[in-house]
């Protein structure tokens, strides 16, 4: 039987995340605008799905959006993370989820730099880094 990698049920998931990573991760919160560890990181390095270590975007790809949350305008690799319709609060977005662990990391809009016109606007609290 293979190992397993992250947690399967919810309340596995409570029993290691924090309070904060669990209301975001699990159940799609969203932290305070800039207030996450990693708006200011200028360091290179990889960012990592906090909840099973998923490479998901890489420091070359990440810009200042002035929105208040790390912004990307591109994954690490594609498959990477998966996009979700999202209704929620009366907008019409696209939620960005982790394609390993299905945990929340934040929204994509269209709106973000060339090449892809894209921001992904992700919660710090859903990741961790890996400097090189």
């Amino acid at each position: 039987m293979a190992k397993k990698q992250f947690p399967s049920s919810e309340k596995e998931w409570k029993e290691i995340l924090t309070d904060q990573e669990f209301y975001i991760l699990r159940k799609k919160g969203t932290e305070p605008p800039f207030s996450g560890k990693y708006i200011l990181n200028k360091d290179k390095g990889v960012y990592v799905c906090k909840g099973c270590n998923n490479n998901l975007f890489s420091s070359d790809k990440k810009f200042d959006s002035g929105t208040g949350w790390p912004s990307f305008w591109d994954v690490i690799s594609e498959g990477s993370v998966e996009p979700k319709s999202d209704i929620s609060l009366g907008m019409r977005r696209i939620e960005v989820l982790c394609k390993r662990c299905g945990s929340h990391l934040g929204h994509v809009f269209d709106d973000g730099p060339k090449p892809t016109g894209k921001r992904y606007c992700i919660n710090s609290t859903s990741l961790n880094f890996k400097k090189e």
